[in-house]
């Protein structure tokens, strides 16, 4: 029994002193910084200690900023939908384009379309300093939204008729077909080398003082956007276009703005920006100078707004030409306002062909300041390019026409107001407002000009215009719902 006792106490006394020493080893291992340790350590423990140089942290592991959802997929600086990723740029010389204004670069445009037409937000580059010749090309989507053609350089067509391909199309240059969501814009220029164009032996035009100078046969227009949606064109310079310098056809949806169009005055059919069976645009902030339309707006068009536009010199801002070759043409919602027409043949026009159905409607010229501008507001349903046409029964109607705040000086070799409506179907509701049209030089011409048109003077206008008669024609009145679109 004596024995039994002496080993308890021995053991007791054993076990309290080991117990001791695993704590204080403990607290030694958590709250002392070691030094000189690493060499004691076992060299396959999964534990090291941090660098002498790192302050001392706790020993559980740190949180991860966000902490990670199952359901999330990793952050991936490739993915479009990441908001750090940079857009992906195409620049051509990177594709093989020169850039020497002789080489033939299409298809470096080519292949760095279709590179940039397979992602989001792709950029087409056409870099500064230098100078890109390409033959006729359509650039074509579908492509990913976002997309981008700019222009920083230079970029230009084959000199003339004479060295272009003949295999190309002549009726157009660079076409851009079924997309959406696109961005042609750039600091830079597009040259058209239209000089040669202008003086094939096909179509005359009118020359100085009187005479009559040789124009295009088949001339391109140099950019066309056809059947596409949802476009910006900005900032560019355009000019010299061998025919129209901007063609849009069936699209919805176009921004334009801060565009530089010119030519010389005398250059045929340069239309700077022409719209035919186009719905929703915006043309804002641009100088158009050319030897045509400033703006032209052909059948099918609805919602056009134009704003901020310097025209001239030019032919002005004009509706039409409309119904050629008894065709029909609607155009509805057209509006004008805060423009300046200058050194110009028209102001704001609306021209129809003899023999065409259909309407235009909903028309708004406002806020249109004319400096020195032949034919200032004119309506004219006798349209020709010759004197082979003749009268006809039908033609489009032209109902709901206003003009308000339309002040200048106008070229005394025509009217300054000028409404010839068709002798079968009146043009009704026009209105006048706040029209004040001094002579540029020489006396006043006090005899505007109107042939079956219908409307009403909100104000008086200078020069007076007595001719515009009151309410509807019953004739017209009884069968006007047949002239709508």
């Amino acid at each position: 029994m004596g024995i039994f006792n002496r080993v308890l106490v021995v053991w007791i006394v054993v076990s309290v002193f080991v117990h001791e020493s695993s704590n204080v080893e403990g607290r030694t291992h958590f709250h002392k910084k070691q030094k000189n340790k690493s060499s004691n350590k076992d060299k396959d423990s999964p534990v090291s200690d941090p660098p002498t140089d790192s302050p001392v942290s706790d020993p559980s592991p740190s949180p991860v900023f966000p902490p990670p959802v199952p359901s999330d997929p990793s952050p991936n600086p490739d993915d479009p939908g990441n908001s750090n990723s940079e857009p992906c740029v195409f620049d051509v010389t990177s594709f093989g384009a020169v850039g020497d204004g002789k080489t033939d670069d299409t298809p470096a445009f080519m292949e760095a379309w279709k590179a940039a037409c397979a992602v989001e937000s792709g950029i087409v580059l056409v870099p500064a300093d230098l100078e890109f010749m390409i033959t006729s090309t359509i650039f074509s989507g579908p492509c990913k939204p976002g997309l981008v053609f700019q222009i920083d350089g230079v970029l230009m067509p084959p000199n003339g008729p004479d060295c272009w391909p003949k295999s190309d199309s002549r009726k157009q240059w660079l076409v851009f077909y079924r997309l959406d969501q696109m961005t042609f814009t750039g600091s830079g220029t597009i040259e058209g080398n239209g000089g040669d164009w202008w003086e094939l032996p096909c179509k005359p035009h009118r020359g100085p003082n009187g005479s009559t100078l040789p124009g295009p046969c088949d001339s391109p227009a140099l950019i066309r956007f056809f059947m596409s949606t949802n476009l910006v064109v900005s900032s560019l310079t355009i000019q010299n276009s061998p025919q129209f310098h901007m063609k849009f056809d069936g699209c919805e949806g176009v921004l334009i703005e801060k565009l530089s169009i010119s030519s010389p005055k005398l250059s045929p059919n340069t239309d700077g920006i022409h719209i035919e069976n186009t719905k929703s645009v915006g043309i804002y902030d641009s100088q158009i100078a050319n030897g045509d339309d400033c703006i032209s707006i052909g059948r099918g068009c609805s919602d056009v707004n134009i704003e901020g536009v310097t025209c001239g010199p030019s032919h002005g801002i004009s509706i039409g030409s409309l119904g050629v070759q008894n065709s029909q043409a609607c155009v509805t919602n057209i509006t004008a306002r805060n423009v300046f027409i200058k050194d110009s043949d028209n102001g704001v026009r609306i021209k129809t062909w003899q023999g065409g159905t259909g309407s235009v409607s909903g028309i708004s010229f406002e806020n249109i300041q004319m400096e020195n501008v032949r034919n200032c507001i004119i309506i004219d349903q006798y349209y020709c390019l010759s004197k082979a046409c003749r009268n006809q029964t039908s033609a489009v109607y032209l109902t709901d026409v206003s003009y308000r705040n339309i002040k200048g000086t106008y070229d005394v070799r025509s009217p300054p107001i000028h409404f010839a409506c068709s002798d079968t179907v009146a043009c009704t509701n026009i209105t006048m407002s706040e029209v004040e049209l001094l002579p540029a030089e020489g006396e006043l011409v006090d005899d505007p000009f109107c042939w079956n048109a219908y409307g009403n003077q909100e104000t008086l206008t200078i020069p007076p215009i007595t001719c515009l008669q009151d309410g509807m024609p019953e004739y017209l009145a009884e069968s006007s719902s047949s002239y709508h679109c």
